[in-house]
């Protein structure tokens, strides 16, 4: 566990970012008002999270190995981040979609299958499998999962010592 805490810490510090973010859409007017330009914008995530595998993969060779990171090691520091972000995706979910935005899915479901400024619009059996807890929650998990791998695997390129 000891040789993990940099990661654990990260993985919480990345929790509570998803969780800001998401804050900061509703307030902005991502989950209503401007449902039209989500897609759009929560795709920006991407820039603090990679700040977060750096900064995260920056501590553990500063400290764990003492300046010295192999691309090996530092892959392997990602993709245990990955991991436990991943594992608390579900929960960060769950309090998103029930206690921040509690009318989100109904919200795309109806811009999805009738609003006039989309051209195709897709049928409400198709959305409501789609727009739904359960499903974000399995997306959002194996995205990260995947995403934080291979962001792992390019942040550990540049931030290895060459030799």
């Amino acid at each position: 566990m000891k040789n993990y805490a940099i990661e654990i810490k990260w993985g919480i510090r990345f929790t509570l970012l998803v969780l800001a973010w998401a804050i900061g859409e509703k307030l902005i007017g991502l989950h209503d008002t401007y449902i039209a330009d989500y897609a759009l914008y929560t795709n920006l995530f991407a820039l603090p999270a990679l700040l977060f595998f750096t900064l995260a993969l920056k501590e553990k060779k500063k400290y764990f190995y003492n300046g010295q990171l192999t691309w090996a090691q530092g892959f392997v520091s990602g993709l245990v981040l990955s991991f436990i972000i991943a594992l608390f995706t579900p929960l960060t979910q769950y309090v998103i979609y029930k206690s921040i935005t509690p009318h989100f899915f109904e919200t795309i479901i109806a811009y999805k299958t009738k609003s006039p400024l989309i051209k195709f619009h897709i049928p409400i059996k198709v959305a409501l499998q789609y727009f739904n807890l359960k499903t974000y929650m399995m997306q959002n998990t194996f995205s990260n999962l995947s995403m934080g791998i291979i962001t792992g695997a390019i942040v550990s390129l540049f931030i290895r010592n060459k030799k």
